[in-house]
C-alpha cells in the first residue's frame, strides 16, 4: 500500500495528479511501469503487487471511481482487453480458470478507490496452498520482469519488450 499512495520514498515521488493509474501512462516508461498495452480508452498493466503470476489490471484513461460513470466506448474497450488478456494469459500459463472483478469503493476493498479497474487473476487448482493460508505470505515463483516480457511478447501484435 505504501507504494500505491506513494507514502514510500523509494517509490518516488507522487506523481502530477496523486493519482498512480492516471500518472503511469502520462509517463514514457511502459516497461518501468509494467504497462503491456494501451487502447485509446483503457490500458492493461501487470499488478506489481500479484495475487498469481500474470496478475493484470485493466484500466481507463478516464480518472472515475465507478463503471456507472464511464460512457458505453470506453465500457466495451475494458471489457475487450479483458477478453483479449485472458487469451493472452491463457497462451502464456495455460491457467484453469480466472478471477476477473473489481472492488468497487473502499468499503469492498479496493485499494485505489478514487479510480476503477479491473483485476485478471489466473487460477489453477491447488494455488492455494499452506504458505498463503497459514502465514499470509504469497509465493511468486516468476519475476514481475519475466511476466511483463512473456506479457508483451504474447500479446496480439507481438509486442517486444
Amino acid at each position: 500500500m505504501a507504494y500505491l499512495r506513494n507514502a514510500d520514498p523509494a517509490a518516488g515521488p507522487a506523481g502530477p495528479t496523486g493519482c498512480i493509474f492516471c500518472d503511469l501512462p502520462a509517463q514514457d516508461r511502459d516497461a518501468e511501469n509494467l504497462i503491456v498495452h494501451r487502447g485509446a480508452l483503457a490500458y492493461v498493466l501487470l499488478n506489481r503487487y500479484p495475487y498469481n503470476n500474470g496478475h493484470l489490471l485493466i484500466v481507463p484513461y478516464a480518472h472515475v471511481s465507478s463503471f456507472e460513470a464511464l460512457d458505453p466506448p470506453t465500457l466495451t474497450e475494458i471489457m475487450t482487453l479483458a477478453n483479449t488478456a485472458t487469451a493472452t494469459l491463457r497462451r502464456i500459463y495455460n491457467p484453469q480458470a480466472f478471477n476477473l472483478g473489481a472492488n468497487i469503493g473502499a468499503a469492498a476493498g479496493a485499494g485505489i478507490a478514487e479510480h476503477v479497474h479491473l483485476h485478471l487473476v489466473p487460477r489453477w487448482a491447488g494455488d492455494t496452498n499452506f504458505m498463503s493460508t497459514t502465514s499470509g505470505t504469497r509465493v511468486i515463483p516468476e519475476d514481475l520482469a519475466e511476466t511483463y516480457r512473456l506479457a508483451r511478447q504474447h500479446w496480439p501484435g507481438g509486442a517486444s519488450a
